[in-house]
């Protein structure tokens, strides 16, 4: 595990977009915080990157309501969850999100909410509320399973400050 600090929502953004152009289909990145800590903010921006490296501009919509929202990149999908309202982890099978997770990018906002249905390899980013700063973040990431060696290049080329 590692914390950092997010200064500002263009340090959130410039960390979405390095993350956003190094995965592939079968990588979930995991989000997990407090209402309004960041998560869809990162996951638009994320998005956002990938589109634009096809030329594309798309309205991002939250997925609080739906659930899943999804986006053809070509050669992958991208699939924006919000679990908040999920019901039960065993949902997501209804959702086709366990099917995603392997042939997919996934982004998983409380991604803690799968419970034991978590894939066994993921990307947990945990986003908290720094005391008097409305704009920072303190970031945790975690990687559970094999394949992440590149998010620490990422950090560090977002220009992150680890505390």
């Amino acid at each position: 595990m590692s914390v950092y600090l997010l200064e500002n929502t263009e340090a959130t953004e410039l960390l979405a977009g390095s993350i956003a152009k190094n995965l592939g289909p079968g990588d979930v990145v995991g989000l997990a915080g407090d209402l309004g800590s960041g998560k869809t903010f990162f996951c638009r921006a994320l998005i956002l990157t990938r589109l634009a490296e096809l030329g594309r501009v798309e309205d991002i919509p939250s997925p609080s309501f739906t659930l899943v929202q999804s986006y053809d990149l070509d050669n992958t999908e991208l699939w924006h969850a919000d679990l908040y309202r999920l019901g039960d982890a065993g949902e997501i099978v209804e959702l086709g999100l366990d099917d995603a997770f392997e042939e997919a990018i996934c982004l998983v906002e409380w991604i803690d909410r799968l419970g034991s249905e978590l894939p066994d390899r993921y990307l947990r980013l945990e986003l908290s509320f720094v005391k008097d700063r409305d704009d920072a973040r303190r970031l945790e990431v975690i990687h559970v399973g094999e394949g992440w060696d590149w998010v620490d290049d990422c950090l560090t080329q977002a220009g992150l400050v680890k505390i």
